[in-house]
């Protein structure tokens, strides 16, 4: 059992890409960062503005998701004292949840010595998340594809896309259970058919670095982002706005409100501009892939 004080960091993460519903994810260069010593008392301190408000004892959801992993395998948990600062804003479909339960399982992973693999990570992962692609984009970094089959999951870590990425955040929250609420409770034959090969031609795209063609799979999705868009005020704008300065495609992150747009290298910084000045109520930023996944530093 380790009980050296280390400091975590854990990327934050986009779900879909467009079509790739609750399978696709993508790791960012925005962390949640842990400082982690051993202490008497389990307890909690939040340095940043985003992570007002949330608790600081054991009804804390790091804790809460350690100490059901460690009870998983009949481990026991040392207390500790947790610094936590976040780059990540909630409610915005970046991956803050899937991020704070990656923390909880490497937490019981170090401190209760159970040894788990990132595979044994990400189905821990998805029994709490319900789905594996922000999950296993904080695990792994980089690009994932995933399936949850209940409270198992399989995933395959892809090459990461070669391209500048640039994000609209609205000054509002999206729940992801609001966001749900909106989607159809099923799809006929034809549409299943037709918006499961759009995804199939995303991902055949992306494995050969086609990125005009993986740009119009994403914008052609049929699974959310239709019923989507009325939730997002800046959507169809800023889709319109990329398209005319060049971007491979602009998409809703997750399960929004966060707006990310795909563009060629080089193009991110003109669309950034672009984005601020179109959208001055919201924060823009330029981001970068992070190919790895929790991190010790």
């Amino acid at each position: 059992m380790s009980v050296a004080p280390v400091t975590m960091k854990v990327p934050a993460s986009t779900a879909n890409l467009g079509p790739g519903f609750d399978s696709l994810g993508l790791a960012f260069n925005l962390y949640l960062t842990l400082h982690i010593t051993p202490a008497e008392t389990w307890s909690f301190e939040h340095r940043s503005d985003i992570l007002a408000g949330l608790p600081n004892d054991e009804s804390h959801l790091v804790y809460q998701v350690a100490k059901q992993t460690a009870d998983t395998y009949g481990a026991t948990l040392p207390p500790l004292h947790i610094v936590m600062e976040s780059e990540i804003p909630l409610a915005r479909g970046l991956g803050s949840s899937a991020a704070a339960i990656a923390a909880g399982i490497e937490i019981a992973d170090r401190y209760a010595n159970l040894q788990l693999s990132k595979e044994e990570k990400l189905k821990i992962g998805n029994r709490f998340e319900g789905h594996p692609d922000n999950i296993g984009a904080s695990i792994f970094g980089g690009m994932v594809a995933g399936v949850s089959f209940n409270e198992e999951a399989e995933i395959v870590h892809l090459p990461a896309p070669e391209m500048d990425l640039v994000v609209i955040i609205p000054p509002y929250e999206l729940k992801t259970e609001d966001a749900r609420r909106v989607l159809p409770d099923s799809f006929t034959r034809t549409q299943a058919v037709e918006a499961s090969a759009v995804a199939n031609v995303l991902l055949a795209a992306l494995s050969v670095k086609n990125y005009s063609l993986a740009g119009q799979m994403m914008e052609k999705d049929l699974f959310h982002e239709p019923y989507r868009t009325v939730l997002i005020k800046e959507f169809p704008d800023a889709r319109k706005l990329t398209k005319e300065a060049g971007a491979y495609a602009t998409v809703i992150s997750g399960a929004g409100p966060t707006i990310l747009t795909f563009a060629p290298f080089g193009k991110g910084e003109k669309i950034a501009g672009i984005f601020r000045q179109a959208f001055q109520h919201c924060d823009i930023q330029q981001l970068q892939i992070e190919k790895h996944g929790v991190q010790y530093v």
